[in-house]
């Protein structure tokens, strides 16, 4: 499917996309209840973020002409473009060491956890993206309105998302005695790498709530057009990295191996 310039075509491709990703996130669910296979979590989630990169994120952006003048903002916009790029892949290394630290100190177990609340937590995430796609899409077009609700929706969203992880799961998690004790040899390695995974990301949805806020407020003010909104792009693309992140945490903290 290629990306579509198209105001409602693109926001129709919002939502296919979408409707795969939640499609992917069931099968994930049922292959880890059923089978347990990590190979077939492994593939689903790499499909996913997959889908995220290209279709969300504008991966493919990377390779646009961004002209010969270099005080156009068009150019500035591509430079800055490639900027936020290697920002994210230097970030992705610190969540890369935190699932390598999973890998080894858990192996093919994991925390006992509230499934429940782990799809939920997920879900919001995935929809927080499909609406932050959305707001992008309307205010490309000029449609600053459409832009500041669905940038709300998206920033309502993320606050669930922090506060289901934080403030109900880290609860729920501690009650059932999953600390992050290292004098204890079962306990405190596993809630030493839920609370440093699920802490680190977590930091990083509320940096971009901020930086959600920053674009909204920024709109509110008339600052951002159709040919002028690059910070527009640059919170949506980190927003959907955060997701992106989430994608692979998920099934690693949730879904492999035997909870214990």
């Amino acid at each position: 499917m290629a990306h579509s310039e198209n105001k409602s075509s693109a926001l129709m491709q919002g939502v296919v996309i979408f409707v795969y990703l939640a499609v992917l996130t069931v099968i994930e669910y049922f292959i880890a209840v059923a089978f347990d296979a990590v190979p077939l979590l492994i593939v689903v989630a790499a499909i996913k973020a997959g889908l995220v990169m290209y279709y969300y994120m504008h991966i493919y952006k990377l390779n646009e002409d961004d002209g010969e003048d270099q005080h156009s903002y068009r150019y500035k916009s591509g430079t800055n473009r490639i900027g936020l790029w290697l920002f994210l892949l230097s970030d992705s290394f610190v969540f890369a060491g935190l699932m390598a630290m999973r890998a080894n100190l858990l192996g093919l177990t994991r925390p006992h956890l509230n499934q429940v609340l782990g799809l939920a937590v997920t879900a919001i995430l995935l929809v927080s993206s499909f609406f932050m796609n959305r707001g992008e899409t309307a205010m490309k077009h000029g449609d600053k309105k459409a832009f500041m609700t669905n940038t709300l929706i998206t920033f309502l969203l993320g606050l669930g998302f922090l506060l289901g992880v934080v403030f109900v799961e880290w609860r729920q998690a501690a009650h059932e005695g999953l600390t992050a004790d290292f004098g204890n040899p079962v306990s405190g390695p596993m809630g030493g790498v839920f609370y440093m995974m699920t802490g680190m990301h977590a930091f990083h949805v509320l940096t971009g709530l901020i930086f959600l806020f920053v674009v909204w407020n920024n709109a509110r003010k008339g600052l951002y057009t159709a040919e002028q909104h690059y910070p527009v792009e640059a919170a949506a693309v980190y927003w959907h990295f955060v997701d992106l992140v989430w994608i692979f945490f998920y099934p690693a903290l949730y879904l492999i191996g035997t909870a214990v």
